[in-house]
């Protein structure tokens, strides 16, 4: 059985006139936070240390 391809609907295309019409000074302004920040070389070695002195 061979069925043909789906065609893509209305509601799968994205609305560019919404986006065209978007209000950017109505969102809020955020402060970004890091809550895990990776650790630093300096981190590191010193794990490493600690660790072959125990």
């Amino acid at each position: 059985i061979c069925l043909p391809a789906a065609r893509p609907t209305m509601s799968d295309k994205p609305d560019f006139a919404e986006i065209e019409t978007f209000d950017k000074t109505k969102l809020k302004k955020t402060e970004t936070r890091e809550k895990n920040p990776l650790p630093t070389k300096e981190t590191i070695e010193q794990e490493k240390q600690s660790e072959s002195a125990s």
